[in-house]
């Protein structure tokens, strides 16, 4: 009997020895209750001779009860499937402002000016300024706006780690968050439509879409999450390229908009612009607000020039004239020689440790042909010992494993 006395309380004191003080707490309470402590104390229990030994289940279940208890409600885990599949839906929405909310700065609020003036006008009007705010565009700001608004209350919920400990405390998530992203996320997820929504001039509209442009801080959270992906070599190269194609792309839309608000300024019609519209044929008549170039013309031509700076190609069919403008090539020509030295030197670096990698593999392949031809191993048995070293090259790349 003492022997089967010592066989349960091993038992019943045994546990798993991934349950360690070093695993991940999960603090809810204020007192930082954690998930750890409770294994920890479990420990401590001990069966005594002729008590009832408690089951592993009743054991397992105790503490999956005490788990529930300890995580609140309304909290979610940082991890969770929901929050990854949220924080997808915010990237892509971040990738779109990025790209369509200068443009719409740039070019689209120009025409939606030119319609309101055509439509204060009863000889040019072509639809009532009701139906000319019907827009899928404004529609889908509006939506993106609401997202950024949830996401702000989703953060007020989410989990967080702290020196290896998973915050679930209510008020600890709070503050963390105030004193993080709160004030950037919350300029971003301000609606400026509906705030200078019934104004109806251009100088607020303008000024909606100057102020929109904040949303692109949100592109600072967007790089803190990139940088896991430093250590792959392709990512960085395609992120390095999405950059410079997006620059280029932000950089067009200021080249328009210098040219557009200058141009009535201007005491000769010298601007890219204009210069753009007598090649084209399509040249700008007074008083007729949709003469000139298309904004699709307009969008790739700045575009085209941005890149030819940012490039240092230069081709001159499309050239500065204005002081501004040339004042805004220099920017481009100098923030194009750092973002291509940037790339140069990834792509370098990249090539430097493909070919590192290829000619240590090389090398061992040459040793094991030497290995075999010294030794005069059968050929059957030289095959396999060449497929072996290919099979686990291939899975470890080189990598010692057993150290």
């Amino acid at each position: 009997m003492n022997t089967v006395a010592r066989r349960i309380r091993t038992v019943a004191s045994w546990r798993p020895s991934f349950w360690t003080g070093n695993d991940v707490i999960i603090s809810n309470d204020a007192d930082d209750t954690s998930l750890t402590s409770g294994f920890v104390d479990s420990r401590s229990d001990e069966t005594t001779e002729g008590s009832e030994a408690p089951s592993t289940l009743d054991r397992a279940s105790g503490m999956g009860t005490s788990f529930r208890r300890q995580q609140p409600e309304f909290v979610i885990l940082h991890y969770s499937p929901f929050k990854a599949v949220w924080d997808w839906i915010v990237l892509v929405l971040v990738l779109y402002t990025a790209v369509f909310t200068p443009y719409q700065t740039a070019f689209l609020l120009n025409e939606e000016d030119a319609t309101m003036r055509r439509n204060r006008d009863s000889g040019t009007r072509t639809e009532s300024p009701e139906s000319s705010r019907a827009n899928p565009l404004v529609i889908i700001d509006l939506i993106v706006d609401l997202m950024f608004i949830a996401d702000i209350f989703i953060n007020f919920r989410t989990s967080y780690l702290h020196n290896g400990e998973v915050v679930m405390n209510q008020k600890r998530i709070a503050i963390n968050y105030l004193k993080g992203w709160f004030v950037i996320d919350t300029i971003a997820a301000l609606p400026f439509d509906l705030l200078l929504f019934g104004s109806g001039t251009s100088d607020t509209m303008t000024i909606a879409g100057i102020l929109k442009t904040a949303r692109l801080l949100r592109l600072l959270r967007v790089i803190r999450r990139i940088e896991q992906f430093a250590e792959y070599g392709a990512a960085v190269l395609l992120l390095l390229m999405v950059t410079f194609t997006l620059v280029g792309h932000w950089l067009a839309c200021i080249f328009y908009a210098i040219a557009y608000w200058e141009r009535p300024h201007l005491e000769s019609a010298i601007g890219w612009l204009d210069k753009l519209a007598t090649n084209i044929h399509e040249p700008y008549v007074a008083n007729v607000t949709d003469s000139g170039p298309s904004v699709k013309t307009y969008y790739i031509t700045a575009l085209y020039f941005t890149f030819t700076s940012l490039t240092s190609i230069g081709f001159g069919n499309v050239s500065p004239n204005t002081n501004a403008e040339k004042i805004f090539s220099i920017f481009a020509m100098l923030l194009g020689s750092l973002l291509s030295a940037a790339i140069f030197g990834n792509v370098s670096s990249i090539m430097m440790r493909v070919y590192q990698g290829s000619d240590e593999y090389h090398e061992k392949t040459q040793s094991i042909k030497e290995f075999i031809n010294f030794h005069h191993l059968p050929k059957n048995l030289a095959s396999r010992l060449q497929e072996s070293f290919q099979h686990t090259w291939t899975y470890t790349n080189g990598i010692d494993m057993n150290t």
